[in-house]
């Protein structure tokens, strides 16, 4: 099998403020930006990795949903517990430098893990986790 992950989906709510994080801090690219019906899908991604995206999207549009699961959404997005994304670096700490520059909410500082890992952890502008570890 020849399987990759081509793209990961987290919530936004706020178009602007996520791509400040995204583009702006994180350094990633704009791929696509798509609005409908007053929202915005914002697609990104490292530029040395064009086969690989984060697709920022609005949260509880899915035409299945109820009213309660859409406010489940909203308050588990509110608590930063909904959705999250793991990234990596080879510079950690300047990394960690320029995201609490930003003023993103730092959640874990760079250390170093007892299960063989140095990482860090910030909320990015809608709430979600973004865990980014040190290649090594």
């Amino acid at each position: 099998m020849d399987i990759t992950i081509h793209s990961s989906f987290l919530p936004q709510t706020d178009p602007e403020a996520s791509l400040a994080f995204y583009r702006d801090t994180l350094g990633f690219e704009v791929r696509n930006d798509v609005g409908y019906e007053g929202m915005r899908w914002i697609t990104v991604g490292p530029a040395d990795q064009p086969g690989t995206s984060i697709v920022l999207h609005p949260p509880a549009v899915d035409p299945g949903l109820t009213d309660d699961e859409r406010r489940t959404i909203t308050e588990m997005m509110a608590k930063g517990t909904y959705a999250g994304i793991n990234l990596a670096t080879h510079d950690l700490d300047g990394t960690f430098a320029r995201i609490r520059a930003s003023a993103a909410e730092v959640v874990q500082e760079p250390t170093d893990q007892p299960y063989g890992i140095r990482d860090c952890a910030v909320r990015d502008p809608a709430g979600n986790m973004v865990r980014i570890q040190e290649l090594r």
